[in-house]
């Protein structure tokens, strides 16, 4: 027994268009995995090789986001990994992500500050001047969490704890001349 196959006029040029449309999906996906390792990269969320963790204190964490960046002198040396709280103490607490060839030292200054007006936050660390540097897994102890700027500019605006200006008394017994100085006499 034979078996006969049926060809479909034009069936070559059917199969030559999905073979291309086959090949540009390949294509479109091969890009759009290399974006995504780029844009992660760029994030600083693409797994850290050459870390180490540390932590910090925060009395206000002012919004502060994971993947924020952490700079040393306006150089971006590590990323926030996870922002949380400790129940006891109500205090933010930060971890942060360094990159393993900078070594803080342990009398290093955290603070909270913002990339503009209407920017995000980061932490900026300034360097201490110990000789011993913090190890992996260290808590960065001077901390200074974030300035609520919208609140300093209400505070000028209104400021609720100035005292009352005097009002001039409306009453006659304030214009009396018992009420005026003594002019020697005359």
């Amino acid at each position: 027994m034979t078996t006969e196959f049926y060809t479909i006029p034009g069936q070559d040029k059917i199969m030559r268009a999905h073979l291309g449309e086959t090949l540009m999906g390949f294509v479109v996906l091969a890009f759009a995995g290399l974006f995504l390792a780029y844009a992660l990269g760029v994030a600083g969320l693409g797994g850290a090789h050459g870390a180490y963790g540390l932590t910090a204190r925060f009395g206000e964490a002012g919004g502060l986001q994971p993947g924020a960046k952490v700079t040393i002198s306006g150089v971006k040396v590590g990323s926030v990994s996870a922002v949380t709280i400790d129940p006891k103490t109500f205090l933010a607490v930060i971890r942060v992500s360094m990159d393993q060839a900078v070594q803080v030292p342990s009398d290093s200054t955290a603070k909270i500050t913002s990339d503009g007006l209407l920017g995000g936050s980061h932490i900026a660390i300034a360097p201490g001047g110990a000789a011993d540097n913090l190890k992996p897994g260290g808590e960065i102890s001077n901390t200074q969490g974030t300035v609520d700027l919208f609140g300093l500019i209400g505070q000028v605006m209104r400021p609720h704890d100035a005292a009352p200006a005097p009002t001039p008394s409306a009453t006659p017994a304030a214009k009396t001349p018992a009420a005026l100085p003594d002019m020697g006499g005359q």
